[in-house]
């Protein structure tokens, strides 16, 4: 009867933590994420992808960054004039109204095709200029935005690169 007794107090084998399993699962997946993160922006040098990108990046250059271009390329520029635009915002305190006059760079060559389409552009903007808050346009950073919004939406009314930039002549809120 005492044996009995005494084998009820004794456990069977310590359980074991589970805690170096989950640290090692934990710092795999970081291990794993960080070995992504340096290959896919170009941190290790590993086949030729990584020279094609910069090789790629070297050709074309971002929109408003200068590309280096030749005086015989500038001179093979053209500017289409648009009609101002004239846009009423309603705002709490009163009536306010955003004059807009802008000219298109485009080369010679897509001149002629720019400027039968030239309805249409104005329509895109005259539409993106009446979506905007007064809000939007109040910020110091709010011209350099508003100009790459209505250059991508531009060149989706033109055709892609059709229209190399959107010149900004009057933007004058009263």
């Amino acid at each position: 009867m005492t044996d009995a007794v005494a084998d009820v107090g004794t456990d069977g084998p310590a359980k074991k933590s589970k805690m170096p399993p989950i640290i090692g699962l934990v710092l795999g997946l970081a291990g794993a994420g960080g070995g992504f993160y340096a290959v896919q922006s170009g941190l290790l040098p590993f086949g030729d992808k990584a020279g094609s990108e910069v090789a790629h990046a070297t050709k074309e250059a971002p929109e408003g960054v200068d590309k280096g271009e030749t005086a015989g390329e500038i001179a093979n520029l053209a500017f289409i004039e648009m009609e101002p635009i004239v846009i009423t915002l309603n705002k709490a305190s009163g009536v306010q109204q955003l004059r807009f006059r802008a000219q298109l760079e485009v080369n010679q060559a897509d001149q002629v095709e720019v400027e039968k389409v030239l309805p249409r552009v104005v329509d895109v903007l005259n539409s993106y200029l009446r979506a905007l808050e007064l809000e939007d346009m109040t910020d110091p950073m709010a011209l350099p935005k508003l100009r790459a919004q209505m250059l991508r939406r531009i060149n989706i009314a033109t055709g892609q690169g059709r229209v190399r930039d959107l010149l900004i002549m009057d933007f004058v809120l009263n």
